[in-house]
């Protein structure tokens, strides 16, 4: 994101911190990574790039986190997330706090790309496993080409009224870029990072502990 860019555009960041952590067996966004909690990384690189930060979390721990409450599935909090965000916001973008590692750089890139016309943009890795599709028996029923799929991270940026329109009947996705294009909006994908990965197991701490210690 360049002057022009931030001189224009009235940016916030959704920072979603608000599951229950069930794979993971606790509520991993406020596990120590080095000498942060992992939402402290995720929020570090939001502020830094953003006009303002809504950080969503559990609703026990809302108060203490002087945070906004979560609802029952991410979708829903991501809405009570944007509930707080000033409606004079022209982009929004929404990263999980479970990646902790995530660039500025890589923000101000997802943001670029809204200022440049896309209605979405996501960052995203090539596909280098054989992916296979299945059915409920677990019978193999397609085996998609790769070289069209990739993996998708946050931070997501998004036109901040196309993704209120996209959550305004209450919708429920993986991430909000499904949102978005079910609206038959434009979303564009940027390259991805290796480092932004996604804590979802007690191994994936100890990886990003590792990172921390910039061992990997």
């Amino acid at each position: 994101m360049n002057m022009t860019t931030a001189t224009q555009e009235n940016v916030w960041t959704v920072v979603v911190a608000a599951g229950s952590g069930t794979r993971f067996g606790g509520a991993k966004q406020f596990e120590m990574v080095g000498d942060r909690r992992v939402v402290d990384w995720s929020t570090t690189a939001a502020n830094s790039v953003s006009d303002g930060v809504v950080v969503v979390v559990p609703e026990a721990y809302a108060e203490r986190e002087r945070g906004i409450a979560g609802g029952s599935t991410r979708s829903a909090s991501v809405r009570c997330g944007l509930a707080a965000v000033p409606a004079e916001a022209t982009i929004i973008c929404v990263h999980d706090a479970a990646r902790p590692f995530a660039s500025e750089q890589l923000f101000r890139e997802v943001v670029a790309a809204i200022h440049n016309g896309a209605d979405g943009a996501v960052p995203a890795l090539a596909v280098t496993d054989t992916i296979k599709q299945i059915d409920a028996h677990n019978v193999v029923v397609a085996t998609p080409n790769r070289a069209s799929l990739v993996a998708v991270q946050t931070p997501q940026a998004f036109r901040a009224s196309v993704l209120r329109e996209a959550h305004s009947l209450n919708p429920e996705g993986t991430d909000d870029a499904a949102l978005v294009e079910a609206l038959g909006k434009r979303v564009v994908v940027i390259p991805g990072e290796t480092l932004n990965r996604k804590l979802t197991t007690i191994a994936d701490l100890q990886w990003a502990r590792s990172a921390a210690r910039g061992e990997v």
